[in-house]
């Protein structure tokens, strides 16, 4: 499980009530055995990749062999 912040969003053109997002606070790589692909839309696979993008672009350099094959790997 990831922390995330909750925070104040842009108000929506037409919208009705105030509205909140969301700050991701840490990154960790979702374990892809536990997903089932099949079950998830065009939309939802595109978000775990972006997400594994960003696990792997801002954890990545921090890290060097064993660990960053690891990441990379779990974030493929």
């Amino acid at each position: 499980e990831n922390l995330i912040l909750v925070t104040p969003a842009e108000p929506i053109a037409g919208g009705d009530i105030a509205m909140h997002g969301f700050e991701t606070l840490t990154l960790a790589p979702i374990d892809t055995r536990l997903v089932r692909s099949d079950l998830l839309t065009r939309d939802e696979l595109h978000w775990l990749d972006t997400y594994h993008q960003r696990v792997l672009a801002e954890i990545g350099p921090m890290l060097d062999g064993e660990t960053l094959a690891w990441l990379e790997k779990a974030t493929a």
